[in-house]
């Protein structure tokens, strides 16, 4: 299912189907006999053996995930009913044993689509389209299956034909959005030079094998000699095995692999999101969807062991028990499920261990989402950063100083540590030098959760010597994860430093560092390294390649791929990976800024203009488009109009440091206005305090207006940092 903001009982018949992949395909992580679609065998071989499994599994949300439109799959009301949500005409009706709907867009563009599959059953079903270039698309107005009416996500949002968000668009194509999550042994199959799909399943849904791994050779051993020891079938039994099989779908995550193969190691095939605040609160808490793991990974219950089966049945996926009885299969009911513990009147909502340690939100417009986190409250947090808390939640007529003052009445003034409160400190602007070390204590400690120490890796700027030796003790980590968000942080350092670094890593024994350590080299040249480091650097370059095809059909994936041509010094292969993401989504304004400067590079500074003056109609109050401008005028010796822009991008963005850093450049070196090169260097100071450019610009302007020992002092301080 699909839900962006503005980067399930019914018995069906199990359906395959088979089509050819597409000519020359060839997913190098595949090993045929294991896991090639020839050893998927179908739920329907699982019965004989596993009766009870396969009569829980039926009429459960997986096996309901995805359906051939029917009169018994499809739960909306397609009888001839008219419908306008947010300015979009609805017409759902049905011709023979066709569903249909007649949509008229915001622009009076007029179609009529027929529906060929369902999507999901409950709280909301959604219905797929079938277009072009084998793409399938999900339509916005989808069904609600308790109030029963057409509903849109997004409620109340008007979007263009145009826009990323449009369910004709690329946010909401099942090819690349829900497919691999909602069938079994999903092969994408996608081809960037024709942006077209020859998607491929074995099953519709997510059936047995989808977990468990292809049954061929199980199948085998159990007719032949099942007392050997070795069933050849994925058993879920421990943490780690749980981890590997569910978080691929229930986690927000992107692709370092064309296929899921079921049960390899996570950070094989994937990159969690870590917890930043684009997509959670600043404590950690959900915001945006994150599917689970991410608050998972952040919890008591992770750390101490918890498996997704100790809550939830894995092949129902109903919960174990009602009420409090899950909780208290771990927790003493004595001393969790009592007043003296949450202050409520027992038996009622408030009493529930969920409704204070699992809070949620709505997602798809109806979903209602717990966080997985397993938090105690924080009014306290919630007063100082405008955090949500679970006491509010519930007492919404009551703010966030009542809820911390009741806290501290229930439980004393001193709250417990925990990793929240560095997590909100890591996303402050600006650390003194008190604040830097703690969070670097923090990042070094391992008893902190892993996903929150690479977050704050993430949020910090490493830019001294001392900052990035902080940095080589992280790349002993026994995380994957934070290893690679460390590795992240060496991209700026020079070439030389660079190599030292990834050459150490390209034989990490997971992928994912692997591919961290390619990132840091795309343009260094690999005849200068060892035979050795040349085998160590091309699997893991193939492996970096592999990921970056992998998400080719994202448009945040061509804007990477075409960073990555661009590092490597081939223009024209950036310029169409850029004009591709473009055409993906147009509000994806990153793109504008690397393509204006790749054209610039190239010398084809026309187009380099057109694509920043489109950037501003979409962004007029951006700074950032007026400040390339200046340097594209700078580049044409067109200094007057430069200086114009960088005008205009600090009168846009007061805090924009760098127009006057560079505004104090032309003054100390074209115009020879010292003064007002001090000026500049200076407001960009109390906004970078720390940054060593700026510093030694103003070292430079103090030398030539005769102030050789404030000049001298900064020089010190540089060198002493350094």
């Amino acid at each position: 299912m699909i839900q962006f903001k503005k980067v399930t009982g019914f018995l069906v018949i199990l359906t395959v189907l088979v089509s050819c992949k597409k000519e020359g395909y060839v997913d190098a992580n595949a090993n045929t006999e294991l896991y090639g679609s020839n050893a998927y065998v179908g739920a329907t071989t699982c019965i004989e053996c596993h009766q009870e499994e396969y009569d829980n599994w039926m009429g459960s949300h997986h096996e309901l995930a995805m359906q051939v439109a029917n009169d018994s799959t499809v739960l909306g009301d397609f009888n001839n009913v008219k419908m306008s949500i947010d300015g979009v005409h609805y017409f759902f009706y049905k011709e023979d044993n066709d569903f249909l709907v007649r949509i008229k867009e915001i622009d009076n563009s007029e179609k009529i689509y027929k529906v060929t599959y369902t999507f999901g059953v409950i709280p909301l079903q959604q219905y797929m389209v079938d277009f072009d270039k084998g793409k399938k698309q999900v339509l916005r107005a989808t069904w609600d299956t308790e109030k029963l009416q057409w509903f849109h996500q997004y409620k109340d949002d008007t979007i263009e034909p145009h826009d990323w968000l449009h369910w004709t668009q690329a946010a909401q194509n099942w090819n690349t959005m829900c497919a691999e999550c909602h069938s079994t042994n999903l092969e994408k199959n996608y081809n960037s030079q024709t942006d077209s799909f020859n998607t491929t399943y074995s099953e519709i849904n997510v059936s047995c094998e989808s977990c468990h791994g292809p049954a061929k050779n199980h199948n085998i051993w159990a007719s032949n000699n099942p007392n050997d020891g070795k069933p050849h079938i994925i058993g879920g039994l421990d943490q780690q095995e749980q981890i590997n099989l569910c978080a691929p779908c229930h986690a927000r995550r992107s692709k370092l692999t064309y296929n899921l193969k079921p049960g390899e190691t996570f950070e094989n095939q994937y990159v969690v999101q870590n917890v930043t605040t684009n997509f959670y609160h600043g404590d950690g808490q959900i915001m945006d969807e994150d599917y689970v793991y991410g608050s998972f990974l952040q919890s008591k219950m992770y750390e101490n062991g918890v498996m997704c089966s100790n809550c939830h049945d894995p092949h129902s996926l109903e919960l174990r028990f009602e009420g409090n009885k899950l909780c208290l299969q771990c927790h003493v009911p004595a001393d969790y499920d009592t007043k003296t513990h949450h202050f409520h009147d027992e038996n009622t909502e408030a009493s529930m261990c969920i409704n204070c340690h699992m809070t949620g939100a709505i997602y798809m417009g109806n979903d209602f989402r717990r966080d997985h986190s397993f938090r105690i409250p924080r009014p306290d947090q919630s007063e100082k950063y405008g955090t949500p808390n679970a006491c509010n939640q519930c007492h919404d007529d009551k703010n966030n100083t009542w809820a911390a003052h009741a806290v501290k009445e229930w439980y004393g003034n001193e709250r417990k540590e925990h990793y929240s409160d560095k997590l909100l400190l890591s996303s402050k602007e600006y650390l003194n030098e008190i604040e830097r070390k703690e969070l670097e204590k923090f990042i070094l400690d391992y008893r902190n959760p892993d996903i929150v120490r690479a977050t704050v890796i993430e949020n910090l700027n490493f830019t001294t010597t001392e900052d990035f030796n902080v940095l080589i003790q992280v790349l002993n980590d026994s995380s994957a994860h934070v290893r690679y968000h460390a590795l992240r942080n060496f991209r700026r350092l020079p070439p030389q430093t660079r190599t030292s670094i990834a050459l150490k890593h390209m034989n990490d024994s997971i992928k994912l560092v692997r591919i961290g350590a390619a990132q840091l080299v795309i343009d260094v040249d690999k005849n200068s390294f060892s035979t050795v480091d040349k085998i160590n650097f091309d699997k893991s370059a193939a492996e970096l390649e592999t990921m970056l095809f992998a998400n080719a059909d994202f448009s945040t994936g061509r804007l990477q791929l075409g960073d990555y041509y661009f590092q490597k010094g081939d223009y024209q292969n950036a310029i169409h990976n850029y004009e591709m993401a473009l055409k993906k989504d147009s509000l994806l304004t990153p793109i504008y800024s690397n393509l204006a400067t790749t054209y610039s590079i190239i010398k084809e500074f026309e187009k380099a203009n057109e694509i920043l003056d489109s950037w501003i109609i979409i962004e007029p109050k951006s700074a950032r488009p007026h400040y390339l401008k200046a340097l594209l005028y700078f580049e044409l010796n067109k200094n007057v109009s430069a200086v114009a822009e960088l005008e205009t991008a600090i009168k846009l963005d007061p805090n924009d440091s760098r127009s006057m850093y560079n505004l104090a450049t032309y003054y100390y070196q074209e115009n020879k206005d010292l003064k007002l090169a001090e000026r500049y260097i200076k407001k960009a100071l109390k906004i970078e305090p720390q940054n060593q450019d700026f510093k030694y610009l103003l070292a430079l302007i103090y030398q030539n207006i005769g102030q050789p020992g404030k000049a001298q002092s900064i020089m010190n301080e540089l060198n002493s940092s350094n």
